[in-house]
């Protein structure tokens, strides 16, 4: 029997958030902090949120992580001052000409492409500083911020934003994450910014070729729109990343219409 879809954002909420308290309860503790990467987007946000509704805005832990300049900044900065976590700013541009530099003296860019490198290799660089950091706290947990939808389509960087020893809003779709932004009144213009990964001047959904929208009436109500052969092609060609890291995570008592899709563990 087809379960109809009905999102209770409200219930929703609530759950996730004892979700948040039970997981910590019962393999963290009830002073181990949280560490989080604020990107500026409704993802980020919206599980800082959970997380400071969960655990009190004493135990999270916000980190602003630049590769150079990042023109959005400042929504990661009106995000944890909305918020009232506490923060730190760690510009990984360093970093990431460091190891660029000394892979070119081995392996040249006139000879290799490094456009995936490029792509992804930042965002391994911020996952390994925001374990970094949780080592130096001495007693955190670093939250996954990755919802459903661009899981699916793949706009996650394995072992990357992908990683993560926790996941709030993995297996909630965009439309989903945005209504959970607006009922717990975080701003506006964070829950309902075109999703992008900061770095190619296009939102995802223009390099997709078609809107998340399209995708989580897939995923939701098997509703099967004109993108939907490319859809499943593209699930095909990423669903390795969810196989493999199947992080502790909420699920919602939501339908899903994608087949072989793991839930992960609860």
């Amino acid at each position: 029997m087809q379960t109809v879809y009905n999102f209770d954002v409200e219930k929703t909420y609530k759950d996730c958030v004892e979700w948040i308290k039970t997981w910590f309860k019962q393999n963290a503790g009830e002073k181990t902090m949280a560490v989080i990467g604020i990107s500026g987007g409704k993802d980020s946000a919206v599980t800082a949120k959970l997380l400071v509704d969960a655990l009190g805005k004493d135990r999270v832990f916000g980190v602003l992580l630049p590769n150079g300049e990042q023109k959005d900044i400042s929504d990661s900065q009106k995000v944890v001052d909305f918020l009232q976590i506490k923060n730190i700013t760690v510009n990984i541009q360093n970093a990431y000409k460091g190891l660029t530099n000394e892979l070119e003296t081995h392996l040249p860019q006139a000879s290799y492409s490094y456009n995936n490198y490029s792509t992804n290799t930042p965002a391994r660089i911020r996952m390994t500083t925001l374990y970094g950091i949780a080592a130096l706290l001495g007693n955190a947990m670093v939250a996954n911020t990755c919802n459903l939808s661009e899981d699916i389509m793949g706009y996650s960087t394995f072992y990357g934003d992908s990683a993560g020893s926790f996941a709030p809003v993995s297996k909630l779709t965009t439309d989903e994450v945005v209504a959970m932004g607006d009922y717990a009144g975080l701003p506006h213009e964070i829950t309902h910014k075109a999703p992008s990964d900061g770095m190619c001047g296009k939102t995802d959904e223009d390099n997709l070729g078609w809107t998340y929208h399209e995708v989580n009436e897939l995923i939701r109500e098997d509703k099967k729109g004109p993108h939907y052969e490319k859809i499943l092609e593209r699930w095909k060609k990423n669903k390795f990343k969810l196989e493999i890291l199947q992080l502790p995570c909420f699920i919602p008592d939501l339908p899903v219409h994608i087949k072989d899709f793991p839930w992960g563990t609860k």
